[in-house]
Protein backbone atom coordinates (compact mmCIF):
# COMPACT_ATOMS: atom_id res chain seq x y z
CA UNK A 1 0.00 0.00 0.00
CA UNK A 2 2.42 2.69 -1.09
CA UNK A 3 0.75 5.87 -0.10
CA UNK A 4 1.96 9.53 -0.32
CA UNK A 5 1.68 9.90 3.93
CA UNK A 6 -0.36 11.89 6.04
CA UNK A 7 -3.26 14.68 5.72
CA UNK A 8 -1.86 16.71 2.65
CA UNK A 9 0.90 17.91 5.21
CA UNK A 10 3.71 16.60 4.72
CA UNK A 11 6.12 17.03 1.56
CA UNK A 12 7.73 14.02 0.21
CA UNK A 13 11.74 14.22 0.72
CA UNK A 14 13.91 13.66 -1.59
CA UNK A 15 17.00 10.84 -0.97
CA UNK A 16 19.00 11.19 -3.98
CA UNK A 17 22.46 11.29 -4.17
CA UNK A 18 24.44 14.13 -5.56
CA UNK A 19 27.15 12.31 -6.59
CA UNK A 20 25.67 10.01 -8.12
CA UNK A 21 23.17 11.88 -10.25
CA UNK A 22 25.89 13.93 -11.50
CA UNK A 23 27.36 10.59 -12.77
CA UNK A 24 23.92 9.30 -14.32
CA UNK A 25 23.59 13.28 -16.24
CA UNK A 26 27.30 13.06 -17.52
CA UNK A 27 26.62 9.58 -19.05
CA UNK A 28 25.56 8.35 -22.21
CA UNK A 29 21.21 8.07 -20.43
CA UNK A 30 21.90 11.43 -21.25
CA UNK A 31 22.58 11.38 -24.93
CA UNK A 32 19.50 9.11 -25.70
CA UNK A 33 16.75 10.66 -23.46
CA UNK A 34 16.09 14.17 -23.58
CA UNK A 35 14.33 15.35 -20.46
CA UNK A 36 12.72 18.22 -19.64
CA UNK A 37 10.78 20.36 -16.71
CA UNK A 38 10.93 18.16 -13.55
CA UNK A 39 13.94 15.85 -14.84
CA UNK A 40 16.17 18.55 -16.09
CA UNK A 41 15.47 20.45 -13.26
CA UNK A 42 16.54 18.10 -10.53
CA UNK A 43 20.06 17.72 -12.52
CA UNK A 44 20.76 21.17 -12.97
CA UNK A 45 20.09 21.28 -9.07
CA UNK A 46 22.17 18.60 -8.81
CA UNK A 47 24.88 19.87 -10.70
CA UNK A 48 24.75 22.93 -8.48
CA UNK A 49 25.13 21.74 -5.54
CA UNK A 50 27.53 19.09 -6.05
CA UNK A 51 29.91 21.84 -7.13
CA UNK A 52 29.31 23.89 -4.10
CA UNK A 53 29.73 20.74 -2.09
CA UNK A 54 32.56 19.75 -4.25
CA UNK A 55 34.07 23.54 -3.72
CA UNK A 56 33.64 23.30 0.16
CA UNK A 57 35.50 20.43 0.57
CA UNK A 58 39.35 21.31 1.53
CA UNK A 59 40.66 23.85 3.45
CA UNK A 60 39.03 27.13 3.37
CA UNK A 61 41.76 29.41 1.45
CA UNK A 62 44.76 30.65 3.52
CA UNK A 63 44.03 34.82 5.37
CA UNK A 64 46.01 37.27 3.83
CA UNK A 65 48.57 38.75 6.23
CA UNK A 66 47.39 41.61 8.43
CA UNK A 67 49.89 44.81 8.47
CA UNK A 68 49.94 46.61 11.25
CA UNK A 69 48.96 50.19 11.04
CA UNK A 70 52.07 52.74 11.02
CA UNK A 71 52.68 53.41 15.00
CA UNK A 72 50.31 56.74 15.88
CA UNK A 73 50.42 56.33 19.75
CA UNK A 74 53.36 54.26 21.82
CA UNK A 75 52.58 50.57 21.10
CA UNK A 76 51.09 48.93 17.96
CA UNK A 77 48.31 45.85 18.36
CA UNK A 78 49.90 42.38 18.23
CA UNK A 79 49.08 40.82 15.00
CA UNK A 80 47.43 37.44 15.38
CA UNK A 81 49.33 34.69 14.56
CA UNK A 82 48.75 33.47 11.19
CA UNK A 83 47.50 29.72 10.45
CA UNK A 84 45.64 27.41 7.66
CA UNK A 85 41.42 27.81 8.52
CA UNK A 86 40.23 24.11 7.90
CA UNK A 87 36.29 22.98 8.60
CA UNK A 88 36.08 19.23 9.57
CA UNK A 89 32.26 18.71 8.93
CA UNK A 90 30.38 17.44 11.63
CA UNK A 91 30.05 13.21 10.59
CA UNK A 92 26.18 12.50 10.25
CA UNK A 93 24.95 10.21 13.34
CA UNK A 94 25.06 6.54 12.44
CA UNK A 95 21.10 5.85 12.51
CA UNK A 96 21.55 2.19 14.86
CA UNK A 97 22.42 3.02 18.44
CA UNK A 98 23.02 -0.36 20.83
CA UNK A 99 20.47 0.05 23.53
CA UNK A 100 18.62 -2.09 26.59
CA UNK A 101 15.28 -3.44 26.89
CA UNK A 102 14.80 -1.37 30.39
CA UNK A 103 15.02 1.95 27.32
CA UNK A 104 11.63 1.58 26.07
CA UNK A 105 9.40 2.90 27.69
CA UNK A 106 6.56 0.91 29.30
CA UNK A 107 7.76 -2.19 27.38
CA UNK A 108 7.22 -4.52 30.29
CA UNK A 109 3.09 -3.11 29.89
CA UNK A 110 2.33 -3.19 26.32
CA UNK A 111 -0.11 -6.00 25.28
CA UNK A 112 2.15 -8.09 22.97
CA UNK A 113 -0.17 -9.93 21.99
CA UNK A 114 -2.00 -7.32 19.72
CA UNK A 115 1.11 -6.99 17.90
CA UNK A 116 0.98 -11.17 17.31
CA UNK A 117 -1.11 -10.59 13.81
CA UNK A 118 1.29 -8.23 12.16
CA UNK A 119 4.16 -10.70 13.12
CA UNK A 120 2.77 -13.45 11.97
CA UNK A 121 2.21 -11.89 8.87
CA UNK A 122 5.57 -10.06 8.23
CA UNK A 123 7.45 -14.19 9.13
CA UNK A 124 4.93 -14.74 5.91
CA UNK A 125 7.70 -12.94 4.09
CA UNK A 126 10.99 -12.88 6.47
CA UNK A 127 11.23 -16.65 7.25
CA UNK A 128 12.90 -16.97 3.60
CA UNK A 129 15.86 -14.42 5.09
CA UNK A 130 18.36 -16.46 6.85
CA UNK A 131 18.61 -13.47 9.51
CA UNK A 132 15.30 -14.15 10.34
CA UNK A 133 14.62 -17.71 9.86
CA UNK A 134 15.08 -18.76 13.57
CA UNK A 135 13.05 -15.78 14.80
CA UNK A 136 9.94 -16.81 12.37
CA UNK A 137 10.33 -20.63 12.86
CA UNK A 138 9.85 -20.24 16.97
CA UNK A 139 7.30 -17.52 16.40
CA UNK A 140 5.12 -19.87 14.82
CA UNK A 141 5.50 -22.28 17.53
CA UNK A 142 4.02 -20.23 19.88
CA UNK A 143 0.90 -20.58 18.68
CA UNK A 144 -1.75 -18.13 18.90
CA UNK A 145 -2.96 -18.59 22.71
CA UNK A 146 0.64 -17.61 23.94
CA UNK A 147 0.82 -16.03 27.26
CA UNK A 148 1.73 -11.99 27.47
CA UNK A 149 4.87 -13.20 29.72
CA UNK A 150 6.06 -16.20 27.55
CA UNK A 151 5.69 -13.87 24.49
CA UNK A 152 7.44 -10.90 26.01
CA UNK A 153 10.34 -13.87 27.02
CA UNK A 154 10.22 -14.91 23.74
CA UNK A 155 10.98 -11.14 22.04
CA UNK A 156 13.71 -10.20 24.61
CA UNK A 157 15.33 -13.73 24.04
CA UNK A 158 15.48 -13.36 20.28
CA UNK A 159 16.07 -9.64 19.62
CA UNK A 160 17.96 -7.06 20.92
CA UNK A 161 16.55 -3.50 21.10
CA UNK A 162 18.34 -0.16 18.48
CA UNK A 163 17.54 2.93 19.23
CA UNK A 164 16.83 4.75 15.83
CA UNK A 165 18.78 7.90 15.87
CA UNK A 166 18.51 10.64 13.00
CA UNK A 167 21.56 12.38 10.69
CA UNK A 168 21.91 15.22 13.33
CA UNK A 169 21.88 13.02 16.25
CA UNK A 170 18.65 13.53 17.48
CA UNK A 171 16.46 10.62 18.88
CA UNK A 172 12.95 12.21 18.17
CA UNK A 173 10.85 12.62 15.31
CA UNK A 174 7.91 13.18 13.38
CA UNK A 175 5.04 10.69 13.57
CA UNK A 176 2.04 10.97 11.13
CA UNK A 177 -0.82 8.69 10.92
CA UNK A 178 -2.62 7.16 7.75
CA UNK A 179 -6.31 4.81 7.11
CA UNK A 180 -8.10 2.96 4.78
CA UNK A 181 -11.05 5.20 3.30
CA UNK A 182 -13.98 4.31 2.43
CA UNK A 183 -15.95 7.00 -0.54
CA UNK A 184 -19.34 6.66 -2.47
CA UNK A 185 -18.78 5.63 -6.26
CA UNK A 186 -19.68 3.40 -9.11
CA UNK A 187 -18.81 1.12 -11.96
CA UNK A 188 -20.86 3.17 -14.01
CA UNK A 189 -20.39 6.99 -14.76
CA UNK A 190 -23.45 8.91 -14.30
CA UNK A 191 -24.23 12.64 -12.81
CA UNK A 192 -23.88 11.75 -9.52
CA UNK A 193 -20.51 9.56 -9.91
CA UNK A 194 -18.40 10.83 -12.49
CA UNK A 195 -14.69 11.23 -11.06
CA UNK A 196 -12.48 8.72 -13.04
CA UNK A 197 -10.54 6.24 -10.43
CA UNK A 198 -7.69 5.72 -13.24
CA UNK A 199 -5.43 2.39 -13.87
CA UNK A 200 -2.09 2.45 -15.00
CA UNK A 201 -1.60 3.84 -18.41
CA UNK A 202 -0.96 2.29 -21.50
CA UNK A 203 1.34 4.86 -22.49
CA UNK A 204 3.24 5.29 -19.34
CA UNK A 205 6.78 3.80 -19.70
CA UNK A 206 8.45 2.73 -16.01
CA UNK A 207 12.28 2.98 -17.03
CA UNK A 208 14.48 0.81 -14.44
CA UNK A 209 17.69 2.96 -14.19
CA UNK A 210 19.23 -0.23 -12.62
CA UNK A 211 19.34 -2.29 -15.50
CA UNK A 212 21.98 0.44 -17.51
CA UNK A 213 23.72 1.76 -13.89
CA UNK A 214 23.64 -0.34 -10.64
CA UNK A 215 24.61 2.79 -8.44
CA UNK A 216 21.07 3.46 -9.74
CA UNK A 217 19.14 0.38 -9.14
CA UNK A 218 16.40 1.99 -6.37
CA UNK A 219 15.71 4.43 -8.92
CA UNK A 220 12.98 4.52 -11.58
CA UNK A 221 11.85 7.37 -14.08
CA UNK A 222 8.37 7.56 -15.53
CA UNK A 223 7.73 8.89 -18.64
CA UNK A 224 6.39 8.77 -22.40
CA UNK A 225 6.98 8.73 -26.05
CA UNK A 226 6.88 11.93 -28.00
CA UNK A 227 8.37 11.45 -31.40
CA UNK A 228 11.71 10.21 -30.89
CA UNK A 229 12.05 11.43 -26.97
CA UNK A 230 11.10 10.22 -23.72
CA UNK A 231 9.91 12.55 -21.75
CA UNK A 232 8.56 13.10 -18.03
CA UNK A 233 4.65 11.69 -18.06
CA UNK A 234 1.63 14.21 -18.01
CA UNK A 235 1.40 16.58 -14.31
CA UNK A 236 -2.04 16.15 -12.59
CA UNK A 237 -3.28 19.07 -14.05
CA UNK A 238 -2.06 17.80 -17.98
CA UNK A 239 -4.39 14.61 -16.87
CA UNK A 240 -7.41 16.44 -15.66
CA UNK A 241 -7.17 18.79 -18.83
CA UNK A 242 -6.80 15.86 -21.28
CA UNK A 243 -10.66 14.86 -20.14
CA UNK A 244 -11.88 11.62 -21.82
CA UNK A 245 -8.77 11.35 -24.26
CA UNK A 246 -6.33 10.50 -21.49
CA UNK A 247 -5.11 6.66 -21.92
CA UNK A 248 -5.83 4.63 -18.95
CA UNK A 249 -8.20 2.19 -18.27
CA UNK A 250 -11.46 3.61 -15.82
CA UNK A 251 -11.58 1.34 -12.91
CA UNK A 252 -14.45 2.93 -11.12
CA UNK A 253 -16.29 6.52 -10.98
CA UNK A 254 -15.86 8.67 -7.69
CA UNK A 255 -18.68 10.91 -6.41
CA UNK A 256 -16.43 13.48 -5.28
CA UNK A 257 -13.17 14.67 -6.25
CA UNK A 258 -11.71 15.35 -2.98
CA UNK A 259 -12.25 12.29 -1.55
CA UNK A 260 -10.91 10.82 -4.78
CA UNK A 261 -7.62 13.06 -3.66
CA UNK A 262 -7.79 12.08 -0.26
CA UNK A 263 -7.58 8.37 -1.61
CA UNK A 264 -4.74 8.78 -3.52
CA UNK A 265 -2.67 10.51 -0.56
CA UNK A 266 -3.59 7.25 1.44
CA UNK A 267 -2.74 4.72 -1.12
CA UNK A 268 -5.67 2.27 -0.63
CA UNK A 269 -9.30 2.37 0.11
CA UNK A 270 -12.68 0.86 -0.31
CA UNK A 271 -15.47 2.28 -2.79
CA UNK A 272 -19.33 2.22 -1.51
CA UNK A 273 -21.35 1.44 -4.27
CA UNK A 274 -24.74 2.16 -5.07
CA UNK A 275 -25.89 -1.50 -3.83
CA UNK A 276 -24.30 -1.61 -0.72
CA UNK A 277 -21.36 -3.43 -2.12
CA UNK A 278 -17.67 -2.48 -1.71
CA UNK A 279 -14.84 -2.83 -3.92
CA UNK A 280 -11.31 -2.26 -2.55
CA UNK A 281 -8.40 -0.63 -4.87
CA UNK A 282 -5.02 -0.24 -3.89
CA UNK A 283 -1.86 1.47 -5.24
CA UNK A 284 -0.64 -0.04 -8.57
CA UNK A 285 1.69 2.74 -10.20
CA UNK A 286 2.84 6.86 -10.36
CA UNK A 287 3.72 9.36 -12.82
CA UNK A 288 6.81 9.94 -11.51
CA UNK A 289 6.16 13.39 -9.93
CA UNK A 290 7.23 14.45 -6.33
CA UNK A 291 4.04 14.93 -3.73
CA UNK A 292 3.37 18.66 -3.11
CA UNK A 293 1.16 19.72 0.19
CA UNK A 294 -1.76 21.11 -0.86
CA UNK A 295 -2.13 21.93 2.82
CA UNK A 296 0.88 23.92 2.77
CA UNK A 297 -0.17 25.68 -0.46
CA UNK A 298 -3.21 26.98 1.29
CA UNK A 299 -1.49 28.23 4.10
CA UNK A 300 1.04 29.80 1.67
CA UNK A 301 -1.86 31.63 -0.11
CA UNK A 302 -2.99 32.91 3.38
CA UNK A 303 -6.42 30.20 2.91
CA UNK A 304 -5.82 28.67 5.95
CA UNK A 305 -3.47 28.52 9.29
CA UNK A 306 -1.36 26.14 9.80
CA UNK A 307 -3.57 24.63 12.73
CA UNK A 308 -6.68 24.39 10.29
CA UNK A 309 -4.79 22.68 7.48
CA UNK A 310 -5.83 19.29 8.43
CA UNK A 311 -7.53 16.92 6.60
CA UNK A 312 -10.78 18.10 7.97
CA UNK A 313 -9.50 21.39 7.43
CA UNK A 314 -8.81 21.16 4.06
CA UNK A 315 -12.41 19.25 2.80
CA UNK A 316 -13.80 22.26 4.34
CA UNK A 317 -12.28 24.99 2.55
CA UNK A 318 -12.89 23.03 -0.82
CA UNK A 319 -16.04 22.69 -0.60
CA UNK A 320 -16.96 25.99 0.32
CA UNK A 321 -14.59 27.49 -2.63
CA UNK A 322 -15.42 24.73 -5.23
CA UNK A 323 -14.63 27.34 -8.28
CA UNK A 324 -11.08 26.74 -7.09
CA UNK A 325 -11.31 23.17 -6.17
CA UNK A 326 -8.92 22.49 -9.68
CA UNK A 327 -6.56 25.40 -8.27
CA UNK A 328 -6.24 23.61 -5.06
CA UNK A 329 -5.53 19.92 -6.13
CA UNK A 330 -3.48 20.78 -9.30
CA UNK A 331 -1.08 22.32 -6.90
CA UNK A 332 0.15 18.55 -6.34
CA UNK A 333 1.08 17.16 -9.94
CA UNK A 334 1.73 13.86 -8.38
CA UNK A 335 -1.31 11.18 -9.33
CA UNK A 336 -1.55 8.15 -8.49
CA UNK A 337 -3.09 4.91 -10.19
CA UNK A 338 -4.98 2.12 -8.51
CA UNK A 339 -5.69 -1.43 -9.12
CA UNK A 340 -8.35 -3.65 -7.85
CA UNK A 341 -8.07 -6.07 -5.27
CA UNK A 342 -10.28 -9.21 -3.53
CA UNK A 343 -12.28 -7.62 -0.85
CA UNK A 344 -11.89 -9.08 2.46
CA UNK A 345 -11.77 -8.16 6.26
CA UNK A 346 -7.95 -7.90 6.21
CA UNK A 347 -6.56 -4.53 6.02
CA UNK A 348 -5.45 -3.78 2.78
CA UNK A 349 -1.86 -4.73 1.49
CA UNK A 350 1.27 -3.02 2.32
CA UNK A 351 4.98 -2.40 0.48
CA UNK A 352 5.79 -5.60 2.11
CA UNK A 353 3.01 -7.39 0.16
CA UNK A 354 0.95 -8.27 3.40
CA UNK A 355 -1.79 -7.41 4.64
CA UNK A 356 -1.78 -4.39 7.46
CA UNK A 357 -2.64 -4.74 11.05
CA UNK A 358 -4.43 -1.72 12.39
CA UNK A 359 -3.33 0.08 15.09
CA UNK A 360 -0.38 -1.97 15.03
CA UNK A 361 1.39 -1.26 10.96
CA UNK A 362 3.36 1.37 10.73
CA UNK A 363 5.31 2.83 7.41
CA UNK A 364 8.41 3.59 7.54
CA UNK A 365 11.39 4.80 5.58
CA UNK A 366 12.70 1.32 3.64
CA UNK A 367 15.90 2.84 3.80
CA UNK A 368 16.68 3.37 7.21
CA UNK A 369 14.40 0.43 8.54
CA UNK A 370 14.18 -3.04 7.52
CA UNK A 371 10.40 -3.84 5.87
CA UNK A 372 8.85 -6.64 8.27
CA UNK A 373 11.09 -5.35 11.02
CA UNK A 374 9.15 -5.15 15.04
CA UNK A 375 9.80 -1.33 15.74
CA UNK A 376 8.92 0.22 19.44
CA UNK A 377 7.50 3.47 19.31
CA UNK A 378 7.18 6.05 21.88
CA UNK A 379 4.65 8.85 21.08
CA UNK A 380 1.53 10.45 22.22
CA UNK A 381 -2.60 10.05 20.83
CA UNK A 382 -3.17 12.47 17.85
CA UNK A 383 -3.43 15.85 19.27
CA UNK A 384 -2.95 14.87 23.27
CA UNK A 385 -0.36 14.22 25.60
CA UNK A 386 -1.26 10.66 26.62
CA UNK A 387 0.96 8.78 26.06
CA UNK A 388 1.15 5.97 22.92
CA UNK A 389 3.45 3.57 23.50
CA UNK A 390 3.72 0.03 21.76
CA UNK A 391 5.13 -2.50 19.81
CA UNK A 392 4.30 -1.84 15.73
CA UNK A 393 5.90 -3.66 12.82
CA UNK A 394 7.22 -2.06 9.52
CA UNK A 395 4.85 -2.82 7.09
CA UNK A 396 4.84 -0.09 4.98
CA UNK A 397 6.20 2.69 3.00
CA UNK A 398 5.33 6.20 2.13
CA UNK A 399 6.29 9.09 -0.30
CA UNK A 400 6.02 11.45 2.21
CA UNK A 401 8.19 9.26 4.68
CA UNK A 402 11.26 9.31 4.55
CA UNK A 403 14.18 9.74 7.49
CA UNK A 404 15.27 7.52 10.11
CA UNK A 405 12.96 8.20 12.87
CA UNK A 406 9.71 8.88 10.81
CA UNK A 407 6.70 6.71 10.97
CA UNK A 408 3.47 6.52 9.79
CA UNK A 409 1.07 4.96 12.09
CA UNK A 410 -1.51 2.48 10.56
CA UNK A 411 -5.00 3.23 12.01
CA UNK A 412 -7.48 0.97 10.12
CA UNK A 413 -10.57 1.77 7.83
CA UNK A 414 -13.30 4.22 8.24
CA UNK A 415 -14.43 7.28 8.97
CA UNK A 416 -13.52 7.00 12.93
CA UNK A 417 -9.83 5.72 11.88
CA UNK A 418 -9.66 8.73 9.37
CA UNK A 419 -10.79 11.19 11.79
CA UNK A 420 -7.46 10.51 14.18
CA UNK A 421 -5.30 9.73 11.51
CA UNK A 422 -5.87 13.07 10.13
CA UNK A 423 -5.41 14.99 13.50
CA UNK A 424 -2.02 12.97 14.22
CA UNK A 425 0.89 14.80 13.76
CA UNK A 426 3.07 14.07 16.93
CA UNK A 427 6.86 13.33 17.86
CA UNK A 428 8.11 9.92 18.72
CA UNK A 429 11.31 8.16 19.38
CA UNK A 430 11.80 4.54 18.00
CA UNK A 431 13.79 1.21 18.71
CA UNK A 432 14.27 -1.32 15.82
CA UNK A 433 13.81 -4.89 17.22
CA UNK A 434 16.85 -6.87 15.22
CA UNK A 435 17.59 -10.57 15.77
CA UNK A 436 20.37 -11.27 18.09
CA UNK A 437 23.61 -11.57 16.29
CA UNK A 438 23.03 -8.77 14.07
CA UNK A 439 25.91 -6.16 13.35
CA UNK A 440 25.15 -2.82 11.75
CA UNK A 441 27.55 -1.58 9.47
Amino acid sequence: MTHIGDSGLEQAGQNEGADILLTFAKREFNRSIQMTNPLRSLLAATVVATSFLAGCAGPMPRPEPLNCPKPQCPSCPACPQQGPVTTTPAAPAKPLERADWSDLPDWQTDRLAGALPALKQSCSVLARRPLWQTFCAELSSLGTGVSEVRLRQFMVRALRPWRLVNADGTREGLVTGYYEPVIRGSRFRSGANRWPIYGVPDDMLTIDLGAAYPELAKYRLRGRIEGRRIVPYWSRGEIDAHGDAFKAPVLLWAADPIDLFFLQIQGSGRILLPDGSMVRVGYADQNGYPYQSIGRWLVAQGELTLDKASMAGIKEWARANPSRLSELLQSNPSFVFFRELPSGNDGPIGALGVPLTAGRSIAVDSQSIPLGAPVFLASTWPNESRPLRRLMVAQDTGGAIKGVVRADFFWGFGPENGALAGRMRQSGEMWVLLPVGYAPN
